[in-house]
């Protein structure tokens, strides 16, 4: 039996050069490594399992192959539809030379909607959304990272099959890991009345999928091809604020309309192929948007598909844009390097840099490994606040009075190179006020971090965070 477990130690380490061939960064590596060495055999599955996070997914020359609009060929720097074009050009300078920036870094063009609306909790979103799909005319495209198996997940896809049974158009694409609780038996009545669904899988070896790891933490619900949902919100009672073990939940979802929902149903679209094979090209799907807009806009998208790590890089260019005020909250705080300068940086130039953490969550570890980073934030200025009154799972990033992205990523590892994740950046001053607002109201129920306190923590909780932190790429 030695043996046999000495030959497979040493069988792990043939890991090590495929390791260094994926030219992680050397964080990463470092860490991947460490696993591999010194933790014999288990370390090796891990990242058979978990570190080969680079996904080859066939994205059909940028979905052109698939789309039905000629407007994907246009360049993805700048916008062929007139009413943006318009409104592009009576923003100011920076801010257009801003969006050319963000236009590059995610290689899509910039859009634009005509009304945004912050939903504020479940309260909000779900009556909206449920709306919306009684209304729908054509077809719902409904893609989530968790679908509960509870009363309130039965609801929505009661929902959804109704609207299937009076000829709509149904497509549900739920991920295979975040709704792993969820029993496809349950999908009967759905699929009887002609509703199509399926799992988001990146683990299928049939297809040659490999990757438990890579997840679709994406949150996008399209109806008729003009209303889009946009967000981190999930369905399920705990979202609620129904489960007394979690207690209350604060999340955002955006609904926005006009042509930004035709760029958003191509994000759908491209997820569906993926999960299907199934092309969603008919024209019905991308009807002519509205030309009064209002607000520009453009769509923030990161996946292991992506090698420039578009999400990570929007983030930072906010933070060196802004000559006021960003303010940012998220479920989960594990930076990296360039975020981590980047807060430094924007704090120590006098831009007012708060982040809002959750001080509860499912994966209370990250919660310590964040708080390493803490020490160094808060002595170039930055301002951290700890939300305590539940669990804060919205992602809201502010810059200056203008500026405003909501979406699904965290400020974590997982997010910026693992996960598929969609936000949706917008320039509008009063939906940035109402962002502020609610952040405001968030700040004064949370525990505001203040360096003396913070420096006399217990030594074992200093030594767990810095046990934890060179682990930070795994998690």
């Amino acid at each position: 039996m030695k043996i046999v477990l000495l030959v497979c130690y040493f069988a792990g380490w043939a890991l090590i050069p495929h390791l260094l061939l994926l030219k992680k960064r050397p964080t990463a590596t470092l860490a991947w490594l460490w696993a591999i060495i010194f933790i014999p055999i288990v370390g090796a599955l891990a990242y058979l399992a978990i570190g080969t996070d680079r996904l080859k997914r066939r994205r059909l020359k940028r979905r052109n192959l698939f789309s039905a609009r000629s407007s994907r060929q246009r360049s993805p720097v700048g916008s062929t539809d007139e009413g943006t074009n318009q409104l592009l050009h009576g923003l100011p300078r920076r801010d257009r030379q801003f969006l050319q920036l963000v236009s590059r870094i995610n290689q899509l063009s910039v859009s634009s909607a005509e009304t945004i609306r912050i939903l504020r909790n479940s309260d909000a979103f779900y009556p909206a959304l449920a709306a919306r799909i009684q209304a729908a005319r054509h077809h719902i495209h409904v893609e989530f990272y968790i679908w509960e198996a509870d009363e309130t997940g039965m609801r929505f896809l009661q929902l959804l099959t109704d609207a299937a049974r009076r000829g709509v158009v149904v497509r549900l694409l739920l991920d295979g890991v975040g709704s792993r609780a969820f029993d496809e038996d349950l999908l009967e009545a759905f699929r009887e009345a002609g509703g199509h669904f399926s799992w988001f899988q990146s683990l299928d070896p049939r297809r040659k999928r490999f990757f438990l790891n890579l997840r679709n933490h994406r949150k996008l619900q399209i109806i008729d091809g003009e209303i889009a949902f946009v967000g981190g919100m999930n369905i399920g009672r705990d979202y609620e604020g129904l489960n007394p073990e979690l207690g209350h939940w604060r999340d955002v979802q955006v609904e926005a309309t006009g042509p930004v929902a035709a760029e958003l149903q191509d994000v759908f679209a491209d997820d569906w192929f993926f999960a299907t094979d199934e092309r969603i090209s008919a024209a019905t799907y991308f009807p002519t948007p509205s030309p009064a807009v209002h607000h520009p806009a453009h769509i923030v998208h990161g996946g292991p598909d992506l090698r420039n790590e578009p999400i990570s890089k929007t983030i930072v260019s906010l933070l060196n844009e802004a000559s006021d005020r960003v303010w940012i909250a998220t479920g989960y705080f594990v930076p990296d390097d360039i975020l981590l300068a980047a807060l430094e940086l924007a704090a120590s130039r006098g831009v007012d840099v708060r982040l809002l953490i959750s001080e509860k969550n499912d994966h209370p570890w990250l919660v310590l490994v964040g708080r390493s980073y803490y020490t160094q934030l808060l002595t170039a200025g930055v301002r951290i606040f700890e939300y305590s009154a539940g669990i804060n799972h919205a992602k809201i990033a502010l810059a200056d009075a203008q500026w405003a992205m909501v979406g699904s990523a965290n400020l974590d590892y997982r997010s910026m190179r693992l996960n598929f994740e969609l936000n949706l950046l917008f320039h509008s001053a009063s939906q940035n006020a109402a962002l502020a607002s609610i952040l405001e109201h968030d700040f004064a129920l949370s525990q505001e971090i203040e360096m003396a306190v913070f420096a006399c923590r217990p030594f074992r909780q200093r030594f767990i965070e810095a046990a934890l932190r060179p682990l930070s790429p795994l998690l």
